[in-house]
């Protein structure tokens, strides 16, 4: 690209300084720093590296004294270390850098009485001009018991229970990613798929279990009671002993990694072999998952993906109060397949028992 030579000065950069490097108009240069759809990759790519050159920053503290407006965006998550929520978290974190807003999160924890609409009345008083909600757990009693905001909502995973002017959704629903880890089973040749199932509190426990049983419903399946684990690979072990008990278990669905590992642990001490005697999958693709013995096959959550269109969907409610919502695509399913699945084995020859390791 041939820039025009721009004039060395002491002064801080302007957005006129960062147009004539970039060679566009002062209108792109507020667009793109401001972080507006619409503007092509190339040119957003050019008016980022002029103002990175430049040293230009946007004065997000005059535009707040200017428009009324904080520049802060709320979150509201479970209180966690639990991979889903806080990847999803750290997702809110990195996408907001680039939008010019503050972050202010306020964590619920399991049992607190004030839960969701606690917290989001504590971030209205703090002041912030939209709200993310990433919370995974149903809350008792009655949803319309959340509070009413005058600020756009974003739910990102869960069902939209919010009464508010503008609220919107983004994220894979988990029946989706659940569906896809049975079709995988069903497609390898096991007549049916054993589940372990989450906390069912959880949303995204209740979406991978029921799309684990629509697709069994859907092939023409037998299913097999759920197991309930807790999200921990202690309940994936405890569940591990009582499937390796069963000859008849040949694959099973856990719904998070974690479990997955404890699952495979207990299932290798029994004197089950993984895959050959017994495929199983979990779900979320945490950094572990590539290295355990054998490495687990499960379905990448798009986390980042999740935060950065949801964000951008929410700044575009918040600066453009009355325009349409922008569409939000879901990211597509990536199911990773590695040596914790197989068909399934031959069946035993009549009066044939297994012999434990």
């Amino acid at each position: 690209m041939s820039r025009q030579p721009v004039r060395s000065t002491a002064a801080a950069p302007r957005s006129v300084d960062v147009a004539r490097l970039a060679g566009v108009s002062q209108k792109t240069v507020s667009r793109v720093m401001n972080g507006e759809p619409y503007v092509s990759e190339d040119l957003r790519r050019r008016v980022l590296e002029a103002a990175d050159e430049l040293g230009y920053r946007l004065n997000h503290a005059a535009r707040a004294l200017a428009s009324g407006k904080t520049r802060a965006i709320g979150v509201v998550t479970l209180g966690t270390a639990l991979y889903g929520p806080a990847s999803l978290l750290m997702g809110v974190e990195r996408a907001l850098r680039d939008t010019g807003y503050a972050l202010r999160v306020v964590n619920t924890m399991e049992g607190d009485t004030a839960g969701v609409a606690g917290a989001v009345g504590t971030l209205l008083d703090q002041g912030v001009d939209g709200i993310v909600i990433s919370e995974p757990i149903e809350e008792e009693g009655d949803p319309e018991l959340s509070p009413s905001v005058d600020v756009p909502v974003l739910v990102l995973g869960a069902p939209p229970s919010f009464a508010a002017p503008r609220v919107l959704t983004a994220g894979i629903v988990s029946d989706q990613l659940a569906r896809a880890v049975t079709e995988h089973l069903l497609d390898l040749g096991h007549t049916t798929v054993h589940h372990l199932a989450g906390p069912l509190r959880w949303y995204a426990a209740r979406d991978r279990l029921a799309g684990w049983r629509t697709t069994l419903a859907a092939h023409g399946r037998r299913e097999p009671p759920v197991i309930a684990g807790d999200w921990s690979a202690a309940s994936g072990y405890e569940a591990g002993r009582r499937l390796a008990a069963d000859d008849s278990v040949t694959a099973v669905f856990a719904a998070n990694d974690d479990m997955a590992i404890g699952l495979i642990r207990a299932l290798l001490e029994a004197g089950r072999r993984v895959p050959e005697d017994i495929s199983v999958v979990g779900l979320d693709d945490i950094p572990v998952a590539a290295y355990v013995s054998p490495p687990l096959t499960t379905v990448r959550q798009p986390f980042d993906a999740t935060a950065r269109d949801g964000l951008r969907s929410l700044v575009h409610a918040i600066e453009n109060p009355g325009a349409e919502q922008i569409p939000v695509d879901n990211p597509p399913i990536e199911l990773v397949v590695r040596a914790s699945t197989a068909p399934p084995p031959p069946s035993p020859a009549p009066n044939h028992r297994r012999t434990p390791r």
